[in-house]
């Protein structure tokens, strides 16, 4: 059996000694053929980590870039452009990965033609330690729902294989011909912690007469470093609040019917404004007020967003001067 090749794509925003042992994790993955890009955007690593990605480098153990600019979906599409692989697979720089994990991603693409991303399953250290013993075989209707989908799809606690809406960021592969012969890219537009980019691109992927597969054994260990990685923009911060709306509205904007989106908006409003459950904030009229504000600037931001870059979603990147070749046949 000839397996295809992956390439494992490390988007990483100042991480230190987190990013080592990740990279060590996949180096010691003992599948046939791939290759592992890194796309830093740190500016100044310590020099014990940058020491480690030198050596690595130098061993052509992996394809080290640094950039000038930070932004997650950027830094994904400048490793798409720089990849060879019949697989391209995405992981976060805070992982942990166990034998196999490789196998797991590519045996679904071999036995599932119909299938142009897998999303793997997150051990996800914070969501487990909130609800360790929950179990779940399927996941219920809603969680296909392109507006309300978000709050009910759990690829933390999910045992068995099932056609899903989208992926994790810190764990999701996709066939090369879904970014050669369909061109899709990620939209650089969505910012800050990038919440939603990946679940803006797998609905466009899913245009393409693609599914989204969940395989529980494509599975790893997400870290959930406090610092570093998405965590670029404080929580409490002014920015970090509008960024999060900006981002909900954006992906709904572009990709929801309006019934759709009223849903997501409706949902987006219950749940963080006035906090109910999924997401058990605060009921203080003081902070649903704030919320309040924050979810109008968010709103606005995003039209605004729309309006100043029309259809144009490359921000940061530009393709590479050697077209990616198209989707090797498997």
């Amino acid at each position: 059996m000839q397996w295809p090749s992956i390439s494992i794509i490390v988007p990483t925003y100042q991480r230190e000694a987190v990013l080592c042992s990740t990279l060590t994790d996949v180096l010691k993955q003992d599948y046939p053929d791939y290759e592992v890009i890194v796309v830093d955007q740190t500016q100044t690593h310590r020099p014990e980590t940058q020491a480690y990605l030198d050596e690595l480098t130098a061993k052509e153990q992996i394809q080290y870039y640094q950039l000038s600019w930070a932004s997650l979906p950027g830094a994904r599409n400048y490793g798409v452009e720089r990849s060879r692989g019949d697989i391209i697979l995405f992981i976060d720089d805070d992982v942990e990965l166990p034998e196999g994990y490789l196998y797991a991603h590519a045996k679904v693409f071999m036995e599932k033609p119909e299938v142009g991303a897998v999303a793997g399953r997150v051990f996800d250290r914070m969501k487990l330690g909130d609800d360790p013993d929950s179990s779940i075989d399927q996941l219920p209707p809603e969680a296909m729902d392109p507006g309300i989908a978000w709050y009910h799809i759990d690829l933390v606690h999910t045992t068995q294989p099932q056609q899903v809406i989208s992926a994790r960021g810190c764990n999701m592969s996709f066939r090369r011909e879904i970014f050669g012969k369909h061109g899709l890219r990620f939209d650089e537009r969505f910012r800050g912690n990038a919440v939603r980019e990946e679940s803006d691109f797998c609905l466009r992927l899913r245009e393409t007469g693609y599914i989204v597969w969940y395989s529980p054994e494509a599975n790893l260990i997400h870290l959930g470093e406090e610092s570093g990685g998405c965590h670029d923009i404080s929580t409490r911060s002014l920015a970090y609040q509008i960024t999060f709306y900006h981002n909900h509205f954006l992906m709904g904007l572009k990709n929801l019917t309006p019934g759709q989106a009223l849903r997501l908006y409706a949902k987006l409003f219950d749940c963080h404004v006035l906090g109910h459950p999924p997401c058990y904030k605060s009921g203080s009229p003081i902070k649903v007020a704030t919320r309040f504000v924050f979810y109008w600037l968010g709103f606005l931001d995003a039209i605004g967003t729309l309006i100043k870059t029309g259809k144009k979603h490359r921000v940061y990147t530009t393709p590479a001067d050697t077209p990616m070749s198209l989707s090797a046949q498997y």
